[in-house]
């Protein structure tokens, strides 16, 4: 059994008993955020990677995709639609060239889609009018049987993915698995 050090700990009756470690020093608000506005500014944090992102991704890509998260060495990059994340894919190690050529030390990218509009709220016209057009709706584009898998789906779904949501989630989930090939493509 591991021995605390003698200022460490205190005895109680026949019992040592552990202390919590000592606090750091208190720090004024104005260094806070003089340490985060350094942090913010470092080359290798994500609001530099923000400034440089048109350069890094060009002038097609850039508009339509953007660095969400930078940890560890690793980037993740969302797509607004599906076509721009499969451009994204197939520039993915030009665009890690490009963002080790400017001094990000950025070891593996993550590619995802991401759509930066919020959802309607609940009860309100654009859920409704969302609701009227959704692929999903058996009501409006009647039931069909997926080429894939075989089972029953909602028409829309087949029209918009050319197969059922259940292989499109499966495809999702194959291209969001790193380091695998998707059998999918």
């Amino acid at each position: 059994m591991a021995i605390a050090p003698p200022n460490r700990s205190r005895r109680q009756g026949n019992v040592s008993l552990l202390l919590p470690p000592p606090r750091a020093p208190l720090q004024g608000l104005g260094s806070c955020l003089d340490a985060m506005q350094r942090q913010w500014d470092g080359d290798a944090g994500l609001a530099a990677l923000w400034q440089a992102w048109p350069r890094l991704a060009g002038p097609q890509l850039a508009p339509h995709c953007r660095p969400l998260r930078l940890q560890g060495g690793r980037l993740v990059v969302g797509a607004s639609q599906p076509q721009w994340l499969q451009a994204l894919r197939f520039n993915k190690h030009q665009l890690l060239g490009a963002l080790r050529a400017s001094g990000f030390s950025v070891k593996d990218l993550v590619l995802q889609q991401h759509d930066p509009t919020p959802l309607p709220r609940a009860g309100t016209a654009v859920e409704a009018e969302v609701w009227q057009g959704h692929p999903s709706r058996i009501d409006v584009f009647g039931l069909a049987q997926c080429g894939r898998c075989q089972r029953p789906s909602p028409a829309g779904e087949l029209q918009r993915w050319g197969h059922c949501s259940f292989c499109q989630r499966e495809r999702m989930a194959d291209a969001a698995a790193p380091g695998e090939p998707n059998a999918a493509q």
